[in-house]
């Protein structure tokens, strides 16, 4: 049996990270609109949820961004990743023309992001939606 090569440290920080972000982008779906923020259908549990992305994950400036992601159940996230255009306008719909194209310009800098500081950050966030 072949073992899997183990993940090293800035791999596994950008999991946890991963982890983290889809955590908090799910329950602020359950906060914001009960469910999935595209059909509105109501879950009882943000594990119900999925982290779906505007701009993929590839795009490394806006991967962790808030505003690049919604949670949105199985079915929606599926359609709209097979939907481009659709995608985006729903995501100018949901952050008005002005929010989008600020994604946008974002999304197309060339950058590190702050990987620890984000964890920290994202980390005290969930604790606070939490408690």
């Amino acid at each position: 049996m072949k073992r899997s090569p183990r993940l090293g440290l800035k791999d596994r920080s950008q999991a946890k990270l991963d982890e983290l972000f889809s955590e908090l982008i799910r329950r602020r779906a359950l906060a914001r609109v009960g469910g999935c923020e595209r059909c509105r259908t109501g879950k009882t549990d943000y594990k119900q949820l999925q982290c779906c992305h505007i701009f993929g994950r590839k795009r490394r400036l806006v991967r962790w961004d808030p505003d690049n992601a919604l949670g949105m159940c199985p079915g929606c996230h599926m359609y709209l990743d097979s939907q481009p255009t659709e995608m985006v306008a729903f995501a100018r719909q949901q952050l008005g023309e002005q929010g989008f194209l600020l994604l946008e310009a974002r999304a197309s800098q060339v950058g590190k992001p702050d990987i620890r500081g984000l964890m920290l950050y994202y980390g005290e966030l969930l604790k606070q939606m939490e408690g």
